[in-house]
Protein backbone atom coordinates (compact mmCIF):
# COMPACT_ATOMS: atom_id res chain seq x y z
CA UNK A 1 0.00 0.00 0.00
CA UNK A 2 1.19 3.47 -0.84
CA UNK A 3 0.66 6.66 1.17
CA UNK A 4 1.31 10.34 0.65
CA UNK A 5 2.49 12.07 3.82
CA UNK A 6 2.22 15.87 3.76
CA UNK A 7 4.14 17.24 6.75
CA UNK A 8 6.59 20.16 6.90
CA UNK A 9 8.21 19.24 10.23
CA UNK A 10 11.08 16.94 9.32
CA UNK A 11 11.28 15.18 12.68
CA UNK A 12 7.58 14.35 12.64
CA UNK A 13 7.70 13.30 9.00
CA UNK A 14 10.66 10.97 9.59
CA UNK A 15 8.91 9.40 12.60
CA UNK A 16 5.65 8.81 10.72
CA UNK A 17 7.34 7.55 7.57
CA UNK A 18 9.50 5.09 9.52
CA UNK A 19 6.46 3.74 11.36
CA UNK A 20 4.51 3.10 8.18
CA UNK A 21 7.55 1.64 6.39
CA UNK A 22 7.91 -0.85 9.24
CA UNK A 23 4.29 -1.85 8.69
CA UNK A 24 4.73 -2.58 5.00
CA UNK A 25 3.68 0.76 3.52
CA UNK A 26 5.43 2.74 0.79
CA UNK A 27 5.44 6.44 1.75
CA UNK A 28 6.00 9.48 -0.45
CA UNK A 29 6.64 12.71 1.45
CA UNK A 30 5.80 16.31 0.54
CA UNK A 31 6.85 19.13 2.86
CA UNK A 32 4.68 21.86 1.32
CA UNK A 33 1.19 22.25 -0.11
CA UNK A 34 2.19 22.85 -3.71
CA UNK A 35 4.16 19.62 -3.94
CA UNK A 36 1.33 17.79 -2.17
CA UNK A 37 -1.19 18.78 -4.85
CA UNK A 38 1.25 17.76 -7.58
CA UNK A 39 1.95 14.34 -6.04
CA UNK A 40 -1.74 13.66 -5.41
CA UNK A 41 -2.52 14.54 -9.02
CA UNK A 42 0.29 12.50 -10.56
CA UNK A 43 0.16 9.36 -8.41
CA UNK A 44 -2.41 6.94 -7.06
CA UNK A 45 -2.32 6.58 -3.28
CA UNK A 46 -4.25 4.32 -0.95
CA UNK A 47 -4.50 7.19 1.54
CA UNK A 48 -3.15 10.69 2.23
CA UNK A 49 -2.06 12.02 5.63
CA UNK A 50 -2.31 15.80 5.48
CA UNK A 51 -1.12 18.50 7.87
CA UNK A 52 -2.98 21.83 7.83
CA UNK A 53 -0.25 24.35 8.63
CA UNK A 54 1.96 24.08 5.55
CA UNK A 55 4.20 26.45 3.59
CA UNK A 56 3.19 27.68 0.09
CA UNK A 57 -0.34 26.28 0.35
CA UNK A 58 -2.15 25.31 3.53
CA UNK A 59 -3.88 22.00 4.12
CA UNK A 60 -7.36 23.45 3.60
CA UNK A 61 -6.44 24.54 0.08
CA UNK A 62 -4.66 21.25 -0.65
CA UNK A 63 -7.72 19.27 0.45
CA UNK A 64 -10.06 21.42 -1.63
CA UNK A 65 -7.90 21.13 -4.75
CA UNK A 66 -7.64 17.34 -4.44
CA UNK A 67 -11.40 16.96 -4.05
CA UNK A 68 -12.07 19.41 -6.88
CA UNK A 69 -10.20 17.04 -9.20
CA UNK A 70 -12.70 14.35 -8.18
CA UNK A 71 -10.02 12.33 -6.41
CA UNK A 72 -11.64 10.03 -3.87
CA UNK A 73 -8.45 8.98 -2.09
CA UNK A 74 -9.08 8.70 1.69
CA UNK A 75 -7.59 11.74 3.44
CA UNK A 76 -6.77 12.03 7.14
CA UNK A 77 -6.02 15.49 8.52
CA UNK A 78 -3.21 15.31 11.10
CA UNK A 79 -2.80 18.64 12.84
CA UNK A 80 -2.26 20.49 16.10
CA UNK A 81 -5.47 22.46 15.48
CA UNK A 82 -7.95 20.97 17.93
CA UNK A 83 -10.91 23.35 17.72
CA UNK A 84 -14.27 21.81 16.84
CA UNK A 85 -14.71 24.41 14.08
CA UNK A 86 -11.49 23.21 12.46
CA UNK A 87 -12.63 19.59 12.56
CA UNK A 88 -16.02 20.48 11.09
CA UNK A 89 -14.38 22.58 8.38
CA UNK A 90 -12.03 19.78 7.41
CA UNK A 91 -14.77 17.17 7.24
CA UNK A 92 -17.01 19.51 5.25
CA UNK A 93 -14.29 20.21 2.69
CA UNK A 94 -13.79 16.50 2.14
CA UNK A 95 -11.53 14.96 4.77
CA UNK A 96 -12.41 11.42 5.86
CA UNK A 97 -10.88 11.62 9.33
CA UNK A 98 -9.20 14.09 11.69
CA UNK A 99 -6.50 13.33 14.26
CA UNK A 100 -5.04 15.93 16.62
CA UNK A 101 -1.34 16.18 17.53
CA UNK A 102 0.24 14.93 19.71
CA UNK A 103 -0.88 11.43 18.81
CA UNK A 104 0.02 7.79 19.34
CA UNK A 105 1.38 6.21 16.18
CA UNK A 106 -0.66 3.06 16.84
CA UNK A 107 -3.84 5.14 16.60
CA UNK A 108 -2.71 6.85 13.39
CA UNK A 109 -1.88 3.46 11.86
CA UNK A 110 -5.24 2.01 12.89
CA UNK A 111 -7.15 5.00 11.51
CA UNK A 112 -5.34 4.90 8.16
CA UNK A 113 -5.86 1.14 7.85
CA UNK A 114 -9.57 1.63 8.61
CA UNK A 115 -9.87 4.32 5.93
CA UNK A 116 -8.20 2.07 3.38
CA UNK A 117 -10.44 -0.87 4.28
CA UNK A 118 -13.53 1.31 3.93
CA UNK A 119 -12.36 2.54 0.55
CA UNK A 120 -11.83 -1.04 -0.66
CA UNK A 121 -15.18 -2.40 0.49
CA UNK A 122 -16.76 -1.64 -2.86
CA UNK A 123 -13.84 -3.04 -4.82
CA UNK A 124 -13.51 -6.59 -6.11
CA UNK A 125 -12.15 -8.71 -3.26
CA UNK A 126 -10.93 -11.79 -5.15
CA UNK A 127 -9.51 -12.07 -8.66
CA UNK A 128 -8.67 -15.25 -10.57
CA UNK A 129 -6.08 -15.17 -13.33
CA UNK A 130 -5.09 -18.47 -14.95
CA UNK A 131 -4.30 -20.75 -11.98
CA UNK A 132 -3.68 -17.84 -9.60
CA UNK A 133 -6.15 -16.46 -7.09
CA UNK A 134 -5.50 -13.09 -5.44
CA UNK A 135 -7.47 -12.13 -2.33
CA UNK A 136 -7.06 -8.37 -2.00
CA UNK A 137 -8.72 -8.15 1.41
CA UNK A 138 -6.44 -10.76 3.02
CA UNK A 139 -3.35 -9.99 0.90
CA UNK A 140 -3.24 -13.67 0.01
CA UNK A 141 -2.09 -15.29 -3.23
CA UNK A 142 -2.68 -18.94 -4.05
CA UNK A 143 -1.78 -21.13 -7.04
CA UNK A 144 -3.99 -24.15 -7.58
CA UNK A 145 -5.11 -23.77 -3.97
CA UNK A 146 -1.59 -23.63 -2.52
CA UNK A 147 -0.56 -20.40 -0.84
CA UNK A 148 2.41 -18.49 -2.25
CA UNK A 149 4.51 -16.48 0.19
CA UNK A 150 5.36 -13.11 -1.31
CA UNK A 151 7.28 -10.21 0.17
CA UNK A 152 5.37 -6.89 0.42
CA UNK A 153 7.16 -5.61 -2.71
CA UNK A 154 6.44 -8.81 -4.66
CA UNK A 155 2.78 -8.66 -3.66
CA UNK A 156 2.56 -4.97 -4.65
CA UNK A 157 4.19 -5.82 -7.98
CA UNK A 158 1.72 -8.63 -8.68
CA UNK A 159 -1.26 -6.44 -7.76
CA UNK A 160 0.02 -3.71 -10.09
CA UNK A 161 0.31 -6.20 -12.95
CA UNK A 162 -3.18 -7.57 -12.33
CA UNK A 163 -4.79 -4.13 -12.11
CA UNK A 164 -3.04 -3.09 -15.33
CA UNK A 165 -3.58 -6.32 -17.30
CA UNK A 166 -2.95 -5.85 -20.99
CA UNK A 167 -1.01 -2.60 -20.49
CA UNK A 168 2.68 -2.26 -21.22
CA UNK A 169 4.32 -0.93 -18.05
CA UNK A 170 7.71 0.71 -18.29
CA UNK A 171 10.31 0.03 -15.63
CA UNK A 172 9.93 3.66 -14.52
CA UNK A 173 6.18 3.30 -13.98
CA UNK A 174 6.66 0.02 -12.11
CA UNK A 175 9.32 1.57 -9.89
CA UNK A 176 7.12 4.58 -9.19
CA UNK A 177 4.13 2.45 -8.16
CA UNK A 178 5.94 -0.23 -6.16
CA UNK A 179 8.87 1.70 -4.69
CA UNK A 180 9.00 5.39 -3.73
CA UNK A 181 9.93 8.55 -5.54
CA UNK A 182 13.59 8.23 -4.46
CA UNK A 183 14.01 5.00 -6.43
CA UNK A 184 17.29 4.83 -8.37
CA UNK A 185 16.23 4.12 -11.96
CA UNK A 186 19.78 3.14 -12.90
CA UNK A 187 19.56 -0.10 -10.90
CA UNK A 188 18.16 -3.40 -12.15
CA UNK A 189 15.97 -3.80 -9.08
CA UNK A 190 12.76 -3.96 -11.13
CA UNK A 191 14.09 -6.77 -13.34
CA UNK A 192 15.30 -8.70 -10.30
CA UNK A 193 11.93 -8.31 -8.56
CA UNK A 194 10.05 -9.44 -11.68
CA UNK A 195 12.28 -12.53 -11.97
CA UNK A 196 11.67 -13.45 -8.33
CA UNK A 197 7.93 -12.98 -8.76
CA UNK A 198 7.94 -15.15 -11.87
CA UNK A 199 9.80 -17.87 -10.00
CA UNK A 200 7.39 -17.80 -7.06
CA UNK A 201 4.18 -17.91 -9.10
CA UNK A 202 5.59 -20.62 -11.37
CA UNK A 203 5.35 -18.35 -14.37
CA UNK A 204 7.26 -20.56 -16.78
CA UNK A 205 5.07 -23.02 -18.71
CA UNK A 206 2.19 -20.61 -19.34
CA UNK A 207 3.82 -17.22 -18.85
CA UNK A 208 1.70 -14.31 -17.65
CA UNK A 209 4.44 -11.68 -17.25
CA UNK A 210 5.90 -10.95 -20.67
CA UNK A 211 9.00 -8.87 -21.33
CA UNK A 212 8.61 -5.99 -23.77
CA UNK A 213 12.11 -5.46 -25.08
CA UNK A 214 13.55 -2.04 -24.33
CA UNK A 215 10.44 -0.89 -22.43
CA UNK A 216 9.30 -3.07 -19.56
CA UNK A 217 6.64 -5.71 -19.02
CA UNK A 218 3.05 -6.64 -19.79
CA UNK A 219 0.80 -8.98 -17.80
CA UNK A 220 -1.67 -11.00 -19.83
CA UNK A 221 -2.74 -14.55 -20.65
CA UNK A 222 -1.50 -15.77 -24.03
Amino acid sequence: MKLLLVEDEKKSADYIKLGFNQNGFIVDHADNGVDAVYFADEHDYDAIILDIMLPKLDGWAVLAKIRKKDKHTPILLLTARDEIDDKVRGLNIGADDYLVKPFAFSELLARVQALIRRGKQQQIEVVNVADLQIDFMQHKVTKEGIRIDLTPKEYALLVLFIKRQGQVLSRTVIAEKVWDMNFDSDTNLVDVAVKRLRDKIGDNKKRLIHTVRGIGYIFEER
